[in-house]
């Protein structure tokens, strides 16, 4: 069975997306810790980072750079924190989440965004790409 965010690279579901190459998806995860948090995916489903081959990984790796370079631009914060975790989605995943504190970081806090702010976001953070 396809996970969730195959179903969003198929256009199954909707998604904010912020970036899209031939390989990697970007888009903002709809229940986030910090206004920004952006999940960065390969489109090929593969379960766990590690089980990825060099090439895939680096290449995800240098993919959610240049997403974050471009969040941090759009998004007043510290820095962008980057995680790997997660075991509610077997798909490899990449979060990026503006940091202005510690907390953000701890999936535990959310935000609550309407869908017009997560439109306006998706598109500024393209736009800084």
């Amino acid at each position: 069975m396809s996970s969730i965010f195959t179903k969003i690279i198929n256009g199954e579901i909707p998604a904010y997306k912020v970036a899209e190459d031939d390989n990697f998806l970007a888009f903002l995860d709809v229940n986030p810790n910090a206004k920004g948090h952006t999940l960065c995916i390969p489109k090929t489903e593969i379960n766990k980072i590690f089980d990825m081959d060099e090439e895939q990984y680096l290449g995800l790796m240098k993919f959610s750079r240049k997403v974050a370079i471009a969040l941090e631009k759009t998004v007043p914060c510290k820095r962008v924190g980057v995680a790997v975790i997660g075991l509610e989605v077997p798909h490899t995943h990449v979060h990026l989440i503006p940091l202005n504190e510690m907390d953000e970081m701890r999936f535990v806090n959310k935000v609550k965004l309407e869908k017009e702010e997560f439109e306006a976001l998706a598109k500024a953070i393209n736009a800084n790409l």
